[in-house]
Parts: structure tokens; sequence; C-alpha cells
């Protein structure tokens, strides 16, 4: 275990729990799974460049903050940490929350067609449910 890896990793551990972030938070923000945010900030798994941009990006940091023997501070460039809408939401709970939004800017003619299409493609599982006219 490298002691610059040690470094890197308790730093993102501080900063991930003083925003009270989890790791399988984080962990889905960078696009890992939490038992490697753990590898990461146990140092035992190192971090690549394009990794630690994002855990920085994602905890509000700038990349020297990895690097330098100094308090914890947040980037004066950086925006403020705010948790995506999708954190601890299913792909198919992503992909409805998206349908919804998506459906909300359609004109009503076209929410129409959209919800005869979904009633259809339904009635195919559940033929005794569907009231296309309705």
């Amino acid at each position: 275990m490298n002691s610059i890896d040690s470094l890197v990793g308790s730093k993102i551990r501080a900063r991930r729990k003083s925003l009270g972030i989890s790791q399988v938070e984080l962990g889905r923000a960078i696009g890992v799974r939490f038992q490697q945010v753990q590898k990461y900030e146990s140092g035992a798994n190192r971090v690549s460049a394009s990794r630690l941009w994002l855990i920085a990006e994602t905890l509000d940091l700038h990349i020297n903050h990895f690097f330098e023997e100094t308090p914890l501070l947040p980037s004066p460039l950086s925006k403020p940490f705010h948790r995506p809408d999708n954190f601890g939401k299913t792909r198919d709970e992503q992909d409805t929350l998206e349908l919804i939004e998506f459906f909300t800017d359609l004109s009503a003619e076209q929410k129409h067609a959209v919800l005869t299409i979904i009633k259809n493609m339904s009635a195919r599982s559940h033929p005794s449910t569907v009231d296309i006219e309705g």
C-alpha cells in the first residue's frame, strides 16, 4: 500500500463523511460499486486520474486537495454539492421518472397518442385490463 494512495483515500473518506454521503451514493455518482469506493478509501486500490477528477467534482473539492497536507477546503471554482435526484433509485425507477419528465412536455394530442401506445403494449401482457377508448 502506497502512502500517497492512503492519503488520497483518507481525504476521500473524510470529505464524503463530512457531506453525509454514503459509499453507495458516491459510487453511483462516479460510476463504481461501493466496494470499489471502500478500496479507494482504504488505499488498497489506486484511483485513476479521471476517476479522481469525478470524485473531486462530486465532493466539491479542487483536485489539488488530494495531494496537499492542508485542511479540507472546497475549490473556489466549484459548485455546491447537490445529490442527483436519481441517487438510490433503480434503473427502472430512473426510466419511469424520465418518462414522466418527457411526458409532461408533450401536447395534449401527443400525450393521448403516447398513452394509447402504452396501453396497447400493456394489453399484450394484461388483455383484460385495457380500455383503449377511455
